[in-house]
């Protein structure tokens, strides 16, 4: 007589070790053949399997690790509604999002007593445990981290500051963030425009903060590339004046020798007025000078060595800032 292995028997349990998954859901149990009365036997008091979340399971005995936590979380947000397909319209934000981009100031998620999940607004769940859902009608494309899908960093801070009731900690995430290169000022001020979040005063003043951080943070990358690429010494921080006259610009570096002016943004600056005086404007943004700086130090290079052949420039006072 032959004998056949049931599917919640030790051939299938051992195809499920073969996964590698420590948390899956039902709906992924079921499709690998186990049975809803397995289930229950696995998941009994006692028993070596626990529902983490509604229909969302850990494998293995013992306390679920951050990240397993963070799965589970996803598993059960991205569940598709009761007898329809799809599903997985859900990714991390907010303070755990935050951990798995790097974020010093963030718990990693063991300690995060929360997972924020957003989701498209249709989505019809509830909160539970430790997870709490963030309903949006337009999702944005999601970065994969360690696997998991995470909001960009700019929506995931927005999340976060959404939460925080008090300035420094708003202040905290906001300067990190430009700090250690996670985002540009610029997105993040757009993303709490967005959110509606800079009406609240104590957002307003973190935001203060973060202009300081973004400033300082892009002179120290300007300082760096004029040192590593060997250009000559500029002079920093300076205002150019015509003798008797007003300012015409102030610029972030400048070699008077060449009538050669660096400034991060470009914006403010009156290229024709100075390029009609003789000196030549480069913009240097902060983006350029942290992921191409080479490219951006020959172009400095570029325009010192082409300044030989130019005309005299106008005598123009420069000023410290």
């Amino acid at each position: 007589m032959s004998h056949e292995s049931t599917p919640s028997g030790p051939c299938h349990l051992v195809h499920l070790e073969r996964t590698r998954r420590t948390v899956m859901s039902a709906r992924e149990l079921r499709a690998h053949g186990m049975t809803g009365r397995a289930l229950a036997e696995r998941t009994r008091p006692g028993g070596p399997w626990r529902e983490l979340l509604p229909q969302v399971y850990l494998l293995h005995e013992g306390p679920a690790s951050g990240e397993e936590w963070l799965r589970a979380a996803l598993l059960y947000a991205g569940r598709p509604p009761r007898g329809q397909e799809g599903g997985g319209e859900a990714m991390l934000t907010g303070p755990a999002a935050l951990a798995l981009h790097g974020f010093a100031s963030v718990p990693e998620p063991p300690g995060l007593g929360r997972i924020d999940v957003l989701v498209p607004r249709r989505r019809r769940l509830r909160d539970t445990g430790p997870v709490r859902l963030r309903r949006a009608p337009v999702l944005p494309r999601p970065v994969t981290v360690a696997g998991l899908p995470c909001a960009p960093v700019p929506r995931a801070l927005a999340d976060a500051v959404e939460q925080a009731t008090d300035t420094r900690t708003v202040r905290t995430l906001l300067v990190e963030s430009v700090r250690d290169g996670h985002c540009e000022a610029a997105r993040l001020v757009r993303e709490l425009t967005v959110a509606g979040l800079l009406e609240r005063p104590h957002v307003t003043a973190a935001v203060a903060a973060l202009h300081a951080e973004a400033r300082s943070a892009a002179e120290g990358l300007l300082y760096e590339m004029v040192s590593r690429y060997g250009l000559p010494d500029p002079v920093w921080n300076v205002e150019l004046r015509l003798p008797g006259g007003p300012a015409v610009a102030v610029v972030d570096a400048y070699w008077p020798q060449q009538a050669v002016a660096v400034v991060l943004d470009g914006r403010g600056v009156r290229h024709d007025e100075l390029e009609r005086l003789g000196v030549t404007v480069v913009t240097a943004p902060v983006r350029r000078l942290r992921g191409s700086a080479a490219w951006q130090a020959a172009a400095v290079r570029t325009a010192l060595v082409a300044a030989e052949d130019r005309e005299p420039h106008a005598y123009l006072v420069v000023l410290p800032r």
